[in-house]
């Protein structure tokens, strides 16, 4: 499976689907994707990584990115990171939780909890 990043507008959200392997050669598209949805205005966005099976410490960086930019226009960013993402969990929560900044993110089960504006309880 190739990586792949798709968007969509639900209410004032903007959605990007992301499906593959988040790495040094794929980071780059996605930081990319982020940075055109937010030179559109739109600072209100859910990244869902549901479909995201790998995921290293350059699509770390690309998230903690989004974080930092999205913050700095006022703006909210929710990650899709269900539980049961993969067969044996979401490998990019595992990720995040073994380098300390899970907590870092506002995090959902999926898009339509996101959008609704229900936090996932801690």
């Amino acid at each position: 499976m190739g990586f792949k990043v798709t968007d969509d507008e639900q209410g004032e959200w903007s959605v990007l689907r992301v499906a593959g392997e988040l790495d040094l050669v794929t980071s780059p598209v996605l930081r990319q994707r982020v940075h055109e949805v937010v030179a559109q205005g739109r600072h209100d966005l859910v990244l869902d990584l549901s479909e995201v099976f790998f995921c290293d410490s350059s699509g770390v960086g690309v998230l903690i990115a989004a974080r930092r930019l999205i913050r700095s226009c006022q703006g909210r960013l929710r990650l899709i990171l269900p539980a049961r993402g993969a067969v044996d969990g979401s490998h990019v929560n595992r990720v995040l939780g073994a380098l300390g900044v899970r907590r870092l993110f506002d995090v959902y089960p999926d898009v339509a909890a996101a959008v609704d504006d229900e936090p996932l309880s801690a």
